[in-house]
């Protein structure tokens, strides 16, 4: 999966202490960067623009404390999105029967790209995984970028949630 962002260990433990999960940290852009940081409430409940606020606040007193970034740059905290990415094997095995995008760093029976099916996340680090009517057994440790694909079912199910 993805290197941990150089911030994500100052950053982390102060989030997870405010009641959310790290989904994503990453750096946008060059010329002034964006820090983006993704969250989502550990009870999985709808994130509210007061809460990204909250979290903005908090990391900003820590981040001019401590200055780990060189140079000007931007702060946004977000939602990861109903399309959001899937940083962790909890993430594969929540969103288990939901349609996705991955790559991997090494070919899986000659592919590099899917966009199929989550069937499973195992224990061992293996996801199963459904495309044009074949499964794949992608180890997680290959997996360098993946997502969600916004359909009409993941749709549907978030409506219901919200309606809740």
């Amino acid at each position: 999966m993805q290197k941990k962002h150089p911030v994500y260990d100052l950053l982390a433990p102060i989030i997870e202490k405010m009641g959310f999960d790290v989904v994503r940290i990453m750096t946008i852009g060059q010329q002034r960067p964006t820090l983006q940081i993704m969250i989502e409430r550990k009870s999985r409940e709808n994130l509210t623009v007061d809460d990204c606020a909250e979290v903005s606040r908090a990391v900003s007193a820590v981040l001019d404390e401590k200055d780990p970034i060189d140079g000007e740059y931007s702060l946004e905290v977000s939602s990861p999105g109903l399309d959001r990415p899937l940083t962790t094997p909890e993430h594969f095995a929540r969103f288990a029967g939901y349609e996705a995008k991955v790559e991997t760093d090494e070919p899986v029976d000659g592919r590099k790209r899917f966009k199929g099916r989550i069937a499973a996340m195992h224990d061992d680090g293996t996801i199963d995984f459904e495309m044009d009517g074949k499964e794949y057994k992608i180890p997680f440790a290959a997996v360098t970028k993946a997502k969600l694909i916004l359909t009409d079912a993941l749709l549907s199910e978030q409506a219901e949630i919200a309606d809740e």
